[in-house]
């Protein structure tokens, strides 16, 4: 994938990129937060069963894909919605691991993880 450097890359892209070679350097936090980013950006995609039309059988339409239904598209900004969300959950219970005695170690890694979606909210 070749990005021209006055171009900022979506950050969807931007998580994707990322997830390798957070994998290759090993860092659990990193891969852990990525994985689970882009997997609440999937489910945000995804269209909720109401949406989908339910009768007999023989309604029901004919032939490879008739049945599909497009998933949601996400705008950029939607995406970094998405993001922040998972940042701020992440603060959040890190700051409730804080209060209980031996959760230092949880927090950590929590703020590890937001730290690491951060970096890659903050490139433009």
């Amino acid at each position: 994938m070749t990005i021209r450097s006055n171009e900022a890359s979506p950050l969807r892209e931007r998580l994707r990129a990322a997830l390798p070679v957070a994998m290759k350097a090993r860092d659990r936090a990193a891969t852990s937060a990525l994985r689970s980013a882009l997997g609440a950006i999937d489910n945000a995609e995804a269209v909720d069963g109401s949406e989908v039309r339910a009768g007999a059988i023989e309604t029901s339409p004919v032939g490879l894909g008739a049945a599909e239904v497009a998933r949601r598209t996400l705008t950029e900004s939607d995406i970094e919605a998405i993001i922040r969300t998972e940042i701020d959950d992440r603060l959040t219970a890190a700051k409730e691991y804080d209060s209980l005695s031996g959760g230092t170690d949880r927090a950590t890694l929590l703020r590890a993880e937001a730290a690491a979606l951060t970096v890659h909210l903050e490139q433009r």
